[in-house]
Formats: structure tokens, sequence, C-alpha cells
């Protein structure tokens, strides 16, 4: 089966808005979505960008306001309508429960959407165990195995893997597609995305 990578991070709010639609490209287009959560964090460091906290008011404002606002609209993905009270809470452990399940060769593509969802939705510490154990019980999976190895030497060493691939193949945000190498940034190019399953771009990336 061909596949779509997904760069992404547990806690990013581009990944939650576009969540659900871009599962549903994917089940039309047949194919596999191929899970790499990441330590955007770094990932953002290492591509040169300002952190999200350092950046102006006006940027602030807009990009993680107005722009969540009226994506949330256009997706039809609630949210609180501001910045989650623990957005800034380590977020190892909720990406290494991704990467535990894919270990255990689970099916995470409701689990991920779960834990973007009650962070951005429901305000969810996912930095707290307790948390994170009733959004996978919610979500159908039974949390004590996926938390047990979120952040164990072999998971966390899965975890920085999807990282530096993710600097190395220019990855500079959350989410990120590859459709058959051709990299597509933020969930606003889903229908770009669509476009590149069935037909796809002429040119290459990466440039020479």
């Amino acid at each position: 089966m061909k596949e779509i990578e997904y760069f992404y991070s547990a806690h990013s709010a581009f990944a939650y808005l576009g969540s659900v639609h871009f599962m549903k490209l994917a089940a039309a287009s047949g194919r596999r979505i191929v899970h790499r959560p990441v330590d955007l964090r770094r990932v953002v460091a290492e591509a040169g960008a300002v952190p999200f906290d350092a950046r102006g008011k006006a940027h602030r404002a807009y990009y993680f306001g107005r722009e969540i606002e009226r994506w949330s609209e256009e997706r039809g993905a609630p949210w609180i309508g501001r910045i989650p009270s623990h957005h800034a809470n380590d977020i190892a452990l909720p990406n290494g429960m991704l990467i535990a399940g894919l270990t255990l060769g689970l099916g995470i593509d409701r689990l991920a959407h779960a834990l973007l969802e009650a962070h951005w939705r429901r305000d969810a510490d996912l930095a707290d165990r307790a948390a994170l154990a009733e959004i996978g019980r919610d979500a159908g999976y039974d949390p004590a195995p996926l938390l047990d190895l979120a952040l164990s030497p072999k998971v966390q060493t899965i975890y920085q893997a999807n990282t530096e691939e993710a600097i190395r193949r220019s990855v500079f945000g959350s989410p990120t597609y590859f459709v058959d190498g051709d990299m597509f940034y933020g969930q606003d190019r889903l229908d770009m995305v669509e476009r590149a399953l069935d037909r796809p771009y002429g040119g290459k990336w990466p440039r020479d």
C-alpha cells in the first residue's frame, strides 16, 4: 500500500485543525498514514525560526488567534478560543505514547486525533499521565502499555530519529505531509495534498 508521511507533534494547533480532513483524504486515496511524531520545538529551532513564545504580540494574535479561529470554523474543529493552559509543558510523553502504539503494532490514527483534540478543544494537559490515560481509553485504547513504553529508551530513540529525519528533510513546522517525496507544509495545503494524491505536481523536491 502506498503511504503519506505525516510529521507532526501531539500538541500542534494546525495538526489538530487538519486532522480529520487529512485522515479522510488518506482513506479516500487508499493510502496508509505513516506517523512520525517529532520534537517540534527542536525542529522549529533548527530551522532558525523564532520560538513561538518569543514572537511579537501581533504575530501571535494573528497566527495563534485569528488564523486558528477561522480554520476552526472552516474545518468544523471546535477549539477553546485561546492557547491551552499547558501548551508549554513537555511534549515527550504524548509523542512517545503515539510512537509506543506504533511499536506495539497498533493503528494510531484515532489516538493521534484524540490527543490533538483533547488539548485544543478541552484544554487537556498532555504532560499529565492520568489525562493521557483517559484520552487513550476514550479513543478505544488500553493506555497502560502505551504510557509504560512512552519514555522508554527504545521509543525515545525513535522519537529523536524522527526529529533528526524531519530536520534533514527540511521540515520546519507541524503538520508536514510528504506525498511520494513531495513536501507540503501546513494543513492549509491539504487541497494540494489531495491533488498530489491523484496527480503529482511538476518539478521536484528537494531543489538541487
